[in-house]
């Protein structure tokens, strides 16, 4: 039996969508081959080995029980284990591979891929350069578009714009739109942190007095904003699965009754609706099949990711972002796209430990 890692919470703002997705995972696990080692990272950033219910992950109660330890994965490539501190001892336990499921920073972003890479554990799922590159909405844009496939325009503001928006936001708004006119953005555009997930600190902005604070917000998640070009269409995704081979989904839908798929609507599904497969041709499913492949490939992803892309009116495939650690909840989009190809959560699981741990 294999010990996998399952490194779940997080000192981010996605923390209570981890738990979700890490107990989707532990629970759909296959355990007479995989024995699934909990490390916990709290919201300050404590990681503590759990051996409880794994329920108590669900309902974030995990961090009070009595199994809870102190514990860390030293990056030393001798160890390949978890140190579990009991006062003055430290028991080793042997980590076979880790399933990171920290959804945005500080998981997502390519810090713990590092950690586990000089550690020489096998990371489940992408590394270290495409997690950082997918988290950066920015540097995932400019590659894809020098690749030639479709970008919304945009424009970056660094932080040392925030004190011009805080102090006179009219004045600072009015010279932003002005250079936005220039490079073709007009309202309405969105305003998104560059490196934050599951849509935290993303505004449509549709009027010139909410712009600067929408700008405000964004910095409220990251050094810099990213001011994008609203695109008309709706948006579909793609999961894909594999390395040298690899397995794509069934391509899924997203239909709004209005504004975006935000944070709330991502979860909780209020007044949008998700198609699974989508409710286009095939030839269109499987040309954004192909075009994310391509993306995937660009941006050196591994094991597992779900590209996230708009079909336009006029039949254009836009790209929008990469989910590297998509949500594992039952209901997500990443494994019920799986599910319509034919692939069971349980599979999906099963094939994504194999790609990185020999058994």
């Amino acid at each position: 039996m294999k010990n996998i890692g399952i490194l779940f919470g997080g000192n981010s703002t996605e923390y209570n969508v981890s738990l979700e997705s890490a107990y989707g995972v532990i629970t759909h696990m296959d355990h007479t081959k995989y024995l699934p080692v909990l490390i916990g990272i709290t919201r300050q950033g404590q990681w503590l080995y759990f051996n409880g219910d794994p329920k108590k992950i669900a309902n974030n109660t995990w961090f009070e029980d009595a199994s809870c330890r102190r514990a860390i994965i030293p990056p030393d490539a001798a160890e390949q284990s978890l140190w579990i501190f009991e006062g003055n001892h430290i028991t080793r336990l042997a980590l076979d591979g880790v399933f990171p499921i920290l959804h945005g920073k500080n998981g997502e972003d390519g810090t713990v891929q590092g950690l586990l890479e000089m550690a020489r554990i096998p990371v489940i799922g992408c590394k270290t350069l495409s997690s950082a590159l997918c988290m950066n909405k920015d540097m995932a844009h400019r590659l894809v578009g020098a690749a030639g496939i479709r970008v919304p325009k945009s424009h970056i503001l660094d932080r040392e714009m925030l004190t011009d928006f805080s102090a006179q936001p009219e004045k600072a708004s009015d010279n932003l739109l002005n250079a936005l006119e220039n490079k073709g953005l007009t309202l309405p555009l969105f305003v998104k942190p560059v490196c934050a997930g599951s849509s935290f600190g993303i505004t449509k902005v549709t009027r010139k007095e909410d712009l600067a604070p929408a700008i405000c917000q964004a910095f409220d998640h990251d050094r810099q904003v990213i001011l994008e070009e609203n695109i008309d269409g709706f948006e579909v995704g793609c999961a894909v699965m594999g390395n040298e081979t690899l397995t794509i989904g069934d391509v899924d839908e997203i239909q709004l009754s209005g504004g975006f798929f935000d944070y709330e609507e991502k979860y909780t599904l209020k007044s949008s609706q998700i198609y699974v497969p989508a409710r286009i041709s095939r030839e269109k499913a499987n040309e954004i099949k192909a075009v994310a492949r391509r993306i995937y490939r660009i941006l050196d992803c591994r094991d597992f990711a779900r590209i996230d892309m708009f079909l336009m009116p006029s039949g254009e495939i836009c790209f929008n972002e990469v989910n590297t650690i998509p949500g594992f909840t039952p209901h997500s989009r990443f494994p019920g796209m799986m599910q319509s190809a034919g692939i069971s959560f349980e599979q999906i699981i099963d094939q994504l430990i194999q790609m990185e741990v020999s058994l």
